[in-house]
């Protein structure tokens, strides 16, 4: 039974342990290095909009304010920040599953 307070069931959208998303090749791809904020996260927006719920877009970002910027942006729009690394040259790699809109309020 699911559970109405819990934001993954009201977006339907695998939770990031879950086979469907574990190892997933992504959907789409952003190479966002270079860009200083808040243009990954407005990057990060525009290339989820024509994604279904639960696709998976990888991002590569080298902005510091990064670290901040794409775990509340994921938050506060709906999405399931999924992974989170550190990637080649300092930057770093996340893997975002599309959710279907913004996060149930808190």
């Amino acid at each position: 039974m699911s559970d109405p307070h819990d934001p993954r069931d009201a977006r339907q959208v695998p939770p990031p342990d879950d086979d469907r998303t574990r190892g997933a090749a992504p959907a789409a791809t952003l190479d966002a290095r270079g860009l200083l904020c808040p243009l990954p996260v407005l990057r990060t927006r525009k290339r989820l909009q024509p994604l279904a719920p639960g696709d998976v877009l990888d991002v590569l970002t080298d902005d510091p304010a990064a670290i901040v910027d794409v775990p509340h942006f994921c938050a506060e729009q709906g999405h399931v920040l999924l992974h989170e690394a550190e990637a080649e040259g300092g930057a770093r790699r996340w893997r975002i599953a599309k959710g279907r809109g913004r996060a149930a309020p808190r």
